[in-house]
């Protein structure tokens, strides 16, 4: 409907009259997730790129994982053996994020392209422990959020401009790996092992390329999952537990990953994430 004017004022535009990028009841329609599932793409993406952020670092974990914060505001018979574990734990992620933001690149840019730059899930945690460490020394850090029932809110530790947030599980997980020259995987529940699981699937078939991968805690994880059974029982070659190497402290994980060839980059050309 036109006013006196002339003009057609917004709330009375008929549906039909909007552009398509205006129209937001259009663009959920179910017949368009495709759309959608390519915006999340492109939006990250080019932001990443604006910044010149060229590699990362992605470091998983647990959500569930006590802050120092927390911990302190506990009464005293809820700080058990439990929480001190996690304590240590989100206390040597926020150490090998400051180690790797210094070490790695993130601070050096080549012909604008930033290298080995902290990146996580963003949420609570020993993602917010990761973000953390690469924030205590000024550098960017990465968050690559999704909305779920117990972590809605990023952590405040994520550079603003590189802070994401995502629909789509499948999107999330592809900005996770593409530029990931290394993972190290703390302790966590089924969103790390999935996370884990996903990566090393995408390396052991060559969709992926190698890129070391350190399990911090090796206690933790070989009482987890029983990985010589895997190959005593021909699940997997011995060779695909060489994928990765166990580590007990920050500069542990941070050795493994140099002596096991982290790169200053995926590869020379900056526009070919496939």
């Amino acid at each position: 409907m036109a006013d006196t004017n002339g003009t057609t004022s917004p709330e009375k535009t008929p549906q039909s009259l909007l552009l398509p990028v205006e129209d937001v009841n259009f663009l959920l329609r179910p017949e368009m997730r495709a759309i959608r599932f390519a915006l999340e793409y492109a939006k990250a993406d080019l932001l990443l790129r604006d910044w010149g952020i060229r590699s990362t670092i992605i470091v998983f974990g647990s959500s569930r994982c006590a802050s120092p914060e927390q911990a302190a505001a506990m009464p005293p018979s809820q700080r058990d053996a439990h929480v001190e574990r996690q304590l240590g734990w989100y206390a040597a992620a926020r150490e090998f994020a400051r180690i790797a933001s210094e070490r790695g690149g993130a601070f050096a840019p080549q012909h604008r392209w930033r290298d080995n730059v902290i990146a996580t899930g963003g949420g609570p945690g020993i993602m917010e422990a990761a973000n953390r460490g690469a924030a205590d020394i000024g550098a960017p850090t990465i968050g690559f959020n999704i909305t779920l029932p117990r972590e809605q809110a990023p952590n405040p530790y994520i550079t603003p401009e590189l802070d994401f947030r995502f629909h789509y599980f499948a999107m999330r997980k592809m900005h996770l790996a593409m530029r990931a020259n290394a993972l190290v995987v703390f302790p966590g529940g089924y969103g790390t092992l999935d996370e884990l699981f996903e990566i090393l699937n995408l390396q052991q078939t060559n969709k992926a390329p190698v890129a070391p991968i350190v399990m911090f805690d090796r206690a933790y994880w070989t009482r987890l999952i029983n990985f010589e059974m895997l190959i005593e029982e021909r699940m997997v070659d011995r060779r695909d537990v060489g994928l990765f190497e166990f580590a007990d402290t920050a500069e542990e994980a941070w050795a493994s990953l140099t002596r096991r060839g982290l790169n200053a980059h995926i590869n020379n050309n900056t526009d070919d994430h496939s």
